[in-house]
Order: C-alpha cells, then sequence, then structure tokens
C-alpha cells in the first residue's frame, strides 16, 4: 500500500530538525582546544642587562692632532676624512691669517729697528759716547725682536699640516676659509693602534657601573660575541645626545675598525635565587604583566610581579613558583579555564 509522502513529510522535517539541533548542542559543549608551547619556571640568579650602543675609536696613544701653528685661515683640505696617510703625507693647507700677516710685518720692523740701534750703539762706544751698559741693553733688545721674528717666521712657515706618521684621517674640523686659532686642532690622525669603543649610556645606568666590568660586545661580520673590560666612565653628559661614556679596550685580534659602530650589553645588578621564565612568556594588560600557567591541560592566567631582566629571561617576585609550566607562545589566544594542547 502506498503511503501518503504529503503526509509524512511534517514528521520528516520533525526528525531532521531534532537530528540537527542534536549534533549543534553537541558542538557547543565541546569546549575549545588552544595549540600552545610551553616552558618550565626555573630557580636560580640573574643578572638584569642593558643594551649600549657605540662606537670603535682611536684611543690616546693612537690618535694624534693636527694643531695650527698660528692663527691661520684653512685654504686646501688635501686628505679627507677617511684618507689612508702616509708620514710626511700633506693632509691641510693653510694660510696666514690678516692678524698673523701684520703680527710678521710688525715683528720684522722692529727686529730691524733694534739691530740698527745696536749697530749705533756699538760706534757711539768706539767713540766713547756710551758705556758698557748702553751697548748690553741695545744687544739684548735686538736679540729680543730677532727671536721673536724667527718665532712669527716659523710658525708662519709651517703651515702646512703633514701626517707625523701613517693611518688614517679620523676627523678634520674645519671647512676651507674658516679662520682657526693658534693652537687649534683642526684634523686627527689616527694608525690604527690604541683602539677603543666609546658607548653612550644613561647617566643613572653609568653610575652603576665600575672599571673592570665586563661589556659583551655582540658579534658582527661573522665575528662571536665577545666580552671587554670597562677601561673607564665619564659621567660628564653629552650636551647633543644626553648620555654619558663608557670607554672599552678593544685589542686588535677582534678585528674591529676605527668609525664601526658596535652593540653592547652590561649587567647593571644581580638577583640570586629568582624565579625565572622566558621574556616572551610576559604578557600584559593594561600595565598588569601576567603569564598563563598550564596544569592538567588548563590555562590558569596568573598575574605576576616582575624583576630584572636578562638575556631572553626575567625574574618573576610574585605570582610563578619554580617548576610551573609557563605558556610562551600561543598565549595571546587564551582566556583563563582554557583547555591547552602543546605543539
Amino acid at each position: 500500500m502506498a503511503m501518503n509522502l504529503k503526509l509524512l513529510g511534517p514528521a520528516v522535517g520533525l526528525f531532521l530538525t531534532a537530528c540537527s539541533g542534536s549534533d549543534s548542542s553537541a558542538d557547543q559543549a565541546t569546549p575549545p582546544t588552544a595549540l600552545v608551547t610551553l616552558a618550565q619556571a626555573t630557580q636560580g640568579s640573574i643578572a638584569e642587562t642593558v643594551k649600549l650602543y657605540g662606537v670603535a675609536e682611536a684611543g690616546p696613544a693612537g690618535s694624534i692632532a693636527l694643531s695650527a701653528p698660528t692663527e691661520a685661515i684653512v685654504a686646501r683640505i688635501v686628505a679627507p676624512v677617511g684618507t689612508r696617510v702616509t708620514r710626511g703625507q700633506l693632509v691641510v693647507q693653510l694660510s696666514p691669517a690678516p692678524n698673523t700677516r701684520l703680527d710678521l710685518a710688525k715683528a720684522s720692523a722692529d727686529a730691524r729697528a733694534a739691530d740698527a740701534a745696536y749697530a749705533r750703539a756699538q760706534r757711539l762706544r768706539k767713540d766713547g759716547l756710551v758705556g758698557d751698559a748702553d751697548v748690553e741693553t741695545a744687544r739684548a733688545a735686538a736679540q729680543s725682536a730677532d727671536v721673536t721674528l724667527a718665532s712669527l717666521r716659523g710658525r708662519a712657515g709651517s703651515l702646512a699640516l703633514t701626517a707625523p706618521a701613517a693611518g688614517f684621517v679620523a676627523s678634520v674640523a674645519n671647512n676651507p676659509g674658516d679662520l682657526v686659532q693658534a693652537g687649534a686642532s683642526i684634523a686627527m690622525i689616527t694608525n690604527g693602534s690604541g683602539l677603543r669603543a666609546r658607548f653612550g649610556a644613561d647617566p643613572t645606568v653609568a653610575r652603576t657601573l665600575s672599571s673592570g666590568a665586563q661589556i659583551k660586545i655582540a658579534g658582527t661580520k661573522g665575528r662571536a660575541t665577545v666580552s671587554v673590560p670597562i677601561q673607564s666612565i665619564d659621567p660628564v653628559v653629552n650636551s647633543n645626545t644626553r648620555l654619558a661614556s663608557v670607554f672599552t679596550t678593544l685589542p686588535p685580534s677582534l678585528g674591529i675598525g676605527s668609525g664601526e659602530v658596535l652593540q653592547g650589553e652590561v649587567a647593571t645588578q644581580t638577583q640570586s635565587s629568582a624565579v625565572t621564565i622566558p621574556y616572551q612568556a610576559l604578557l600584559d594588560d593594561g600595565g598588569q604583566p601576567y603569564v598563563f600557567v598550564v596544569a592538567s591541560g588548563i590555562a590558569h592566567r596568573h598575574d605576576v610581579q616582575t624583576g630584572p631582566t636578562g638575556g631572553d629571561r626575567i625574574a618573576i617576585v610574585k605570582g610563578v613558583s619554580s617548576g610551573d609550566r609557563v605558556v610562551t607562545d600561543g598565549g595571546t589566544a587564551l582566556e583563563d579555564g582554557m583547555k591547552v594542547r602543546t605543539k
């Protein structure tokens, strides 16, 4: 006997709807599971470190300043910064300043007048018109004027500033046409010896450092990271960078060249018996640091109080115990109480 499908239609629809509703409820009853990476909190000492940035430069023993012997004008810069120079090679050519030319002209006139007075005194002494004391006075005046003239001529004649030793031109302080005072440093020659590093440090950080402390210099160009001792600390703040200067030795074996940019890391304080976790496990909620600690496959949010940071780990003063497993990857998608599985 044929069945009436029209009559069966509503019943079939109700059955399918009931089945569909049952599947949906089953899906909703299954809690979400997050895929995460875990790491263990450990106990030990941790040194808080800060990064410093600096540059390699010639130390006092490896630098030679070329100075203006007298007031002069920079005529030519023959060897600009970075030029390799040999001993005696011309670096900067100066020309006499107007005041220098006037001083030289006056000294020449004074020397001629003093020499003439001395000669006249000698003639008068032969005629018995003056005494020996007068002759001696004229002689001393003539000698003084001649020495002054020779000194000015010597300085005016040494306006070609040459390299006293082979090396590189590290800096040139002036431009052609500049007027420079006597004794002013015009150029700096470095011979590659006595190389040091100058790091800029926040003044508060610089005050915590001491000579002999080690700075780790990051390796570049195929070099490994090395540790070098702090040589000295200059607490005077640079007016441009607002940083103090920290100097370290740079052994020639490192192969670091003058002018090379460097990155260093130095410990400022050490905390012993601290619970530490990977820094990447730390999350932030409006200024409140927190982590997810996983126990029995469930992630629990723990608000924490942090301590010193050293390298890729951070000390946790409160909120995590040694041996706890914390989420290091996937934590941003977690909620408190969510089930997790590890990668």
